[in-house]
């Protein structure tokens, strides 16, 4: 019988936010949600800012994840992540100023505007926002 848990890295610029056996993790990727069990399929996609469930014997964790790529292996999976937070580390009054000046951006509809970049501003805030909530 295989395994029902699996190693899980997820490596940011600044550190090893997670290193650890899990029995599920869930995050978003460019194509939709995914969630992973021990043995998936090998796969490699694109992350999108989104909560990343983390799901152990003891509970669930959840974390901001802002962008990245995921590598799924049968016996590990690995995050490079360009920023990942556990709720306590949000700072929610940085996280709604930037998600006003992103609106802000958008609504102005003035060509120098990087509409991807502004909309990807406000995904990254929303997510902040929404994830420090539910402490």
């Amino acid at each position: 019988m295989a395994d029902k848990t699996f190693n899980l890295q997820i490596i940011s610029p600044t550190r090893i936010f997670f290193d650890g056996e899990v029995d599920m993790v869930e995050m978003r990727t460019t194509e939709g949600e995914i969630g992973v069990l021990a043995g998936h399929i090998p796969l490699t996609a694109v992350l999108q800012p989104g909560v990343v469930r983390i799901k152990q014997e003891n509970g669930t964790k959840e974390a901001a994840l802002h962008d990245g790529f995921v590598e799924i292996r049968k016996d590990k999976v690995t995050v490079l992540a360009e920023s990942c937070e556990w709720p306590d580390e949000i700072d929610v009054s940085r996280a709604q100023e930037a998600k006003e000046r992103a609106e802000r951006r958008l609504k102005s509809g003035k060509k120098e505007v990087d509409v991807l970049r502004a909309e990807l501003a406000l995904k990254k805030a929303l997510t902040r926002i929404d994830l420090a909530g539910r402490k």
